[in-house]
């Protein structure tokens, strides 16, 4: 049984307890860009508001759940099934921490979405299921984060490094998390071909919103603007 299943149920009224809507405003904020999406890769998306909220905002869409909790996956379904989505998701239940599941890999996503999951891996997880997020998707693919984060500078730097050490601290008696810090998911996902198109910051930085693509497309993108200078 995955260390999260026991949280399923109590998840959001902690969330709200701890941060109100915050972390949610963070999942939403690129949906409206996010509409024509068509195959959706989810990576745990927990009590699955983004993929319920994604589904309804993009119609045509199908989407491909996979998270280690089972319980999770539970209220991920209810929710796509409470507003008519369910024919357009299926779910898988595999930890992530070895990378993505061959299943995964010869299917097609021009979207994957991971909200406040990468922080429960290490840097070398993370690499994992970067280099298998590039051999799964559409070249014009794009990625779409939400994560605490620690600012480099600001009254909100010293805040922003007790919170986050806190929720280690918490997730790991809650759960047996194991990982304790912040992946550098950044500089991984770079290396291995995205690149960051637009960022929102929320709490003074400790939470931020991020929006990346195939970093092959947007190449092409900035050679067609330049010949067409």
């Amino acid at each position: 049984m995955s260390g999260f299943d026991r949280l399923a149920k109590p998840y959001r009224l902690m969330e709200y307890v701890s941060f109100g809507k915050a972390l949610e405003h963070c999942r939403f904020h690129f949906l409206p860009q996010l509409r024509n999406t068509q195959r959706a890769l989810l990576l745990g998306d927990g009590d699955g508001r983004f993929t319920a909220a994604l589904l309804q905002e993009a119609k045509t869409a199908d989407a491909l759940a996979i998270d280690a909790s089972e319980a999770m996956l539970n209220a991920l379904r209810k929710r796509c099934a409470a507003v008519g989505a369910e024919l357009r998701l299926q779910t898988l239940r595999t930890p992530l921490n070895h990378g993505l599941p061959e299943a995964v890999a010869a299917r097609h996503f021009d979207l994957i979405a991971t909200h406040f999951f990468l922080d429960c891996l290490n840097d070398a997880e993370v690499e994992e299921i970067a280099h298998g997020a590039t051999r799964c998707t559409t070249p014009d693919a794009r990625w779409v984060i939400s994560e605490f984060r620690v600012p480099n500078h600001g009254v909100m730097q010293l805040p922003s490094r007790l919170i986050v050490r806190l929720l280690y601290l918490a997730f790991r008696v809650l759960t047996g998390l194991r990982a304790q810090q912040l992946p550098a998911y950044g500089a991984i996902l770079q290396r291995n071909g995205w690149r960051m198109q637009q960022q929102h910051a929320k709490l003074g930085g400790l939470l931020a919103s991020e929006l990346w693509q195939r970093a092959d497309n947007t190449d092409a993108a900035e050679g067609i603007k330049s010949n067409q200078q």
